[in-house]
């Protein structure tokens, strides 16, 4: 994710000259995974995050604009393509797209909202196999079997000490938005869990 960008001064023919320098957002955990029998840990690359408020009326309005219906009973999302839309509360919702800005398709929305860019606040983990619910619940006390957290299910919720939202992407994949300055608290939970885990697994 770009943030800045600078000009570098070069001297040419003994003139100095601006060029232009493109600074790329380093990786809050680097190039940071994890992997043991049964589960791994891996960082999620990009991505673009949006933090909606939506008034009831106008629901519909916002829907048609992201492509993805908001979702309206807590703990669901909604999916369309790389978009998902997880819902946090009464008139909030995450939306999380992999390959374009949802802000980009709000910008001449007539309706009332407010939606704010968090790409640059939040990051993501992945926690993928048959043993990521145990994992996560070394730090979540939250009922993560598939009856009462089936596939789509998403949470405003707390692992360890770090407020994150859990989105189950598969029946063994969990996806985990954090805050950045939050990644290698969360990272390192999760790695201590999936190590231990995967021990007690293949005794």
């Amino acid at each position: 994710m770009k943030f800045a960008k600078l000009s570098l001064l070069t001297k040419k023919g003994g003139a100095c000259m601006a060029k232009p320098l493109k600074l790329e957002r380093a990786h809050p955990l680097g190039d940071q995974n994890f992997g043991a029998p049964g589960i791994s840990i891996t960082s999620v690359r990009g991505g673009y995050r949006c933090s909606l408020r939506v008034a009831q009326s106008d629901i519909s309005a916002v829907s048609n604009a992201l492509g993805v219906d908001l979702p309206q009973a807590p703990k669901t999302s909604a999916r369309s393509a790389n978009r998902v839309a997880m819902w946090l509360g009464p008139d909030e919702w995450l939306i999380y797209d992999s390959k374009a800005n949802p802000i980009d398709d709000l910008k001449n929305i007539n309706a009332l909202c407010s939606a704010v860019d968090v790409s640059h606040r939040n990051t993501a983990i992945e926690a993928k196999g048959p043993l990521a619910a145990e994992v996560i619940n070394a730090g979540c006390p939250q009922d993560l079997s598939l009856e009462v957290f089936p596939v789509g299910a998403c949470s405003r919720t707390i692992l360890g000490k770090a407020e994150i939202v859990l989105y189950r992407a598969k029946a063994d994949t969990f996806h985990i938005e954090c805050w950045r300055s939050f990644a290698p608290y969360v990272f390192e939970l999760l790695r201590t869990a999936a190590r231990d885990q995967s021990a007690l697994a293949v005794r």
